[in-house]
């Protein structure tokens, strides 16, 4: 299909399957200013690269943390910063702590769904034990 600085260039239906996200997943993400191909076709067709896909993989990374589309945007754009060679030093140290704090915020939404999911396995074991 042809190479662009980000990598190959793909249509939405291969990034779909690459990310195993849906086609409207894709779409949403862009009409809510979450995330914007690389390019379009002459028809309007979207084109993707390897970055955007790295991008994508992001924020479905983010989502089941429950994460608000404010926050995803926040860190997409922070994200960028620090890939910007071009911004001042304090920029890149402020998304940096920005980054880390949001680390942080992952780490304890991480360890409440480890808790939850602890209770659905007792819960199950529970079930089992019942029927026996």
């Amino acid at each position: 299909m042809g190479e662009a600085p980000g990598g190959p260039v793909m249509h939405i239906g291969e990034v779909a399957a690459r990310t195993e996200l849906s086609l409207r997943s894709l779409r949403h993400w862009e009409e809510v200013g979450l995330l914007q191909p690389s390019g379009r076709t002459e028809g309007g067709f979207r084109l993707y690269t390897d970055s955007d896909v790295d991008k994508i993989l992001v924020i479905r990374r983010m989502k089941p943390l429950g994460f608000s589309l404010d926050e995803m945007k926040a860190v997409m754009s922070d994200l960028e910063v620090l890939d910007d060679p071009d911004l001042a030093d304090t920029e890149r140290a402020a998304a940096r702590q920005r980054l880390a704090d949001i680390e942080d915020d992952a780490a304890q939404r991480r360890d409440r769904l480890v808790r939850q999911l602890e209770m659905a396995d007792e819960f199950i074991g529970l079930l089992a034990a019942r029927r026996a």
